[in-house]
C-alpha cells in the first residue's frame, strides 16, 4: 500500500467523518524519528493543529518524566498519558490519576518474562528499576528518557507494591512476540500485555492501555471519541485505533497494524507525522465542516 493513501474499504468517505477536535499521538516510531529527534516539521504540524483549535495529546509506554523534553517543545496543554495510560499527568508532571499493577500480578509478570528468556525491568511512578546495567537497551533507554535506572540486586515485594509497568526486553524479536502471547494467556484480565516496540513487552494494569487512554482523554477534555484522531505504529496502538473516528498508521508499521487503521502515512524517518496532520487530520476536519448542515 502506498504511504499517504486511505486504506481500501475503511471509513474512506471523509464526508461521513465528524469534525476532529483532538489528535492523540504515540511517541516512539511515530512523533519522533528512530534517533528520537522531534523534527521541525513535526513541531510546526502541532502548532498548526493548536492554531486551528485542534487539541494535541501524547501517549507512550515511556514514564511521564521520559516525555518531559517534549512538553515545552510542543507547548503541550493536555494531560499526558505515560506508561500507556498507567499514569496521567499535567504538563507540569503533577499526577492526575494512576493505575498500578496488583502486586501479585506484577511479581508473576516478572517471573513469566524471565522464564521466557527476556530481561525484566520494573517501573514505579518515579523509578526505573533494573538488575543488569549492561543488559540490552538499558543504555539507549536512558538516553531516550533522559534519566538513569536504579540498579537493584533483585525485585522485592516493596517494589511490586508500587509497580506501574513491567517490561520484558530482548533483541530476539520472535521471543518477545511469543512472550506477549504467553503473558496475555497467563495474566488474562489481570493485566494488559502488549509490545510497545518489537523488543519491548509492556505489562500494565488492565486499564492502562491505549484504548483506555482514548476514553480517559475523552472524559477529561469533553471530546467524543468519534471526534478524536489517533496515530501510531505498533500493535498496542491498534487499541486506540479501534476507539476513534480517524486512525492513522505510520509507514514503518507492520502490515497487520496498517490493516487496522483508516489511513497510512509515510514513515517516521520521512516526516510521516507531519504529512498525516496535513493529509488526513486537516482534510478530515475540512470534509466534516463542508457536510455540516447550514442554518
Amino acid at each position: 500500500m502506498a504511504a499517504g493513501r486511505p486504506r481500501t474499504g475503511v471509513r474512506q468517505a471523509m464526508s461521513a467523518q465528524r469534525a476532529i477536535h483532538l489528535l492523540l499521538a504515540d511517541v516512539d516510531g511515530t512523533l519522533v524519528t528512530h534517533d528520537k529527534v522531534l523534527t521541525e516539521a513535526a513541531k510546526a504540524a502541532v502548532r498548526e493543529l493548536q492554531d486551528a483549535g485542534i487539541a494535541f495529546a501524547i501517549t507512550s509506554g515511556r514514564p511521564p518524566r521520559g516525555m518531559a523534553m517534549l512538553i515545552a517543545a510542543l507547548a503541550l496543554r493536555t494531560p499526558i498519558a505515560g506508561f500507556n495510560g498507567g499514569v496521567f499527568v499535567n504538563p507540569d508532571l503533577s499526577v492526575i490519576e494512576g493505575h498500578a499493577l496488583d502486586p501479585a500480578t506484577a511479581k508473576q509478570a516478572v517471573a513469566l518474562i524471565v522464564n521466557q528468556g527476556l530481561d525484566a525491568w520494573v517501573y514505579t511512578e518515579d523509578e526505573w528499576l533494573i538488575r543488569d546495567p549492561n543488559a540490552p537497551h538499558v543504555a539507549r533507554e536512558a538516553w531516550t528518557v533522559k534519566f538513569d535506572a536504579t540498579v537493584v540486586a533483585s525485585f522485592t515485594d516493596t517494589h511490586f507494591a508500587h509497580t506501574v509497568k513491567v517490561v520484558g526486553v530482548s533483541n530476539d524479536l520472535d521471543r518477545v512476540a511469543e512472550c506477549e502471547k504467553v503473558a496475555q494467556h497467563t495474566l488474562r484480565e489481570r493485566a494488559s500485555a502488549e509490545r510497545s516496540q518489537p523488543y519491548y513487552l509492556d505489562v500494565t494494569h488492565p486499564l492502562a492501555n491505549k484504548g483506555t487512554v482514548v476514553d480517559t482523554l475523552s472524559k477529561f477534555l469533553n471530546i467524543p471519541p468519534a471526534e478524536i484522531a489517533t496515530i501510531g505504529d505498533m500493535p498496542n496502538d491498534v487499541l486506540m485505533f479501534r476507539k476513534t473516528g480517524v486512525s492513522i498508521a505510520m509507514g514503518n508499521s507492520s502490515d497487520d497494524v496498517k490493516a487496522q487503521a483508516s489511513f497510512v502515512t509515510d514513515s517516521n524517518e520521512n516526516e510521516g507525522f507531519a504529512k498525516a496532520v496535513e493529509r488526513f487530520v486537516f482534510r478530515s476536519a475540512a470534509a466534516a465542516q463542508e457536510t455540516e448542515p447550514r442554518l
